[in-house]
């Protein structure tokens, strides 16, 4: 007996819905079996984005050495990975304090986390700093501050676990960067200038790596957006309405539980470049490369509007 017309696409969007959840627990499965027993490192593992891979990579059975700058955030991440957690499908995780604004102490940190099990499997350089300022106003300290902890720290970390996977022919490092390692912003220029300098270190290194195996990834992505609450809309007009739209486009986030599994899904599946951006920065780095004249225009009004904006408060 055939099915009445009406009822073919109900029907098959009760069919794509079932395999759609099928794959995504099919993924979900597999994904925490490629990582199980794998040495996996992550930096500034105490931010909404380390906690969230940690939970991930722990319940995936991998052996984690965390690191970050505050002992006692460490030690109450490691209470809540391992207070329900099944001692026989999990391992107790490794803690290791790490502060890229100290390079002077990043030989013995290196050391420290390689010694952790011998060997590095996965290494996420999680860790960065933001400033919002004019070029102007930026002091010679903070773009030092800036670039040690969002480029040379995540470098010299990449660097000092290189020779365990060399030798091992064998190895995965990813960076989550951010958008603005490929596409400038005003009132960002320390900021982006260290994430275009980590974006060009990692592909540099991705080409390099490419003959020993070892994977190198990148994943550029909007800010964090770590609030509960979605953003209130602003009412008041705006004085150029094409730049306003842009830069409120630029600034919706994502969530950390988000890159989170874009992170797990990205050493799984060995990609190289992620981005995970709304459509707008995406145009926004496409006119970057074919239309460069009209992003400078549209993003030189809106530093004009904003100028205006602080002259008239």
């Amino acid at each position: 007996m055939a099915l009445p017309s009406v009822m073919v696409l109900p029907l098959l969007i009760v069919v794509a819905a079932g395999v759609y959840y099928i794959y995504n627990e099919v993924m979900q499965f597999m994904s925490k079996s490629l990582v199980r027993n794998k040495v996996v490192v992550i930096t500034d593992a105490v931010s909404g984005v380390g906690t969230e891979c940690a939970n991930l990579f722990h319940k995936g059975g991998a052996r984690l050495v965390l690191c970050g700058t505050s002992w006692d955030k460490l030690e109450s991440l490691y209470d809540s990975l391992t207070n329900d957690a099944d001692p026989r499908e999990t391992f107790a995780p490794k803690l290791v304090i790490l502060d890229f604004s100290d390079m002077l102490s990043m030989e013995e940190v290196v050391a420290e986390v390689v010694e952790c099990y011998g060997c590095v499997d996965v290494l996420i350089c999680n860790s960065s700093v933001k400033l919002k300022a004019s070029v102007q106003s930026v002091s010679l300290e903070q773009d030092r501050n800036i670039m040690d902890i969002n480029y040379f720290g995540p470098s010299t970390l990449a660097k000092g676990v290189l020779p365990t996977m060399i030798s091992r022919r064998s190895g995965h490092i990813v960076l989550v960067n951010s958008i603005q390692g490929r596409l400038a912003v005003p009132f960002r220029s320390s900021y982006a200038a260290s994430k275009h300098a980590a974006q060009a270190f990692f592909d540099c290194l991705r080409a390099e790596m490419e003959e020993y195996g070892i994977v190198v990834s990148t994943i550029s992505h909007t800010f964090i957006n770590a609030s509960d609450q979605p953003p209130v809309e602003e009412t008041a007009p705006k004085a150029n309405t094409l730049s306003a739209f842009i830069a409120k486009q630029m600034t919706h986030g994502v969530r950390p539980s988000v890159l989170a599994n874009e992170i797990m899904q990205t050493v799984n599946r060995k990609r190289k470049e992620v981005v995970l951006a709304h459509p707008i920065p995406r145009v926004a780095l496409y006119l970057r490369s074919l239309l460069p004249s009209v992003l400078f225009a549209v993003l030189g009004a809106g530093v004009k509007d904003s100028v205006l904006g602080e002259q008239l408060q």
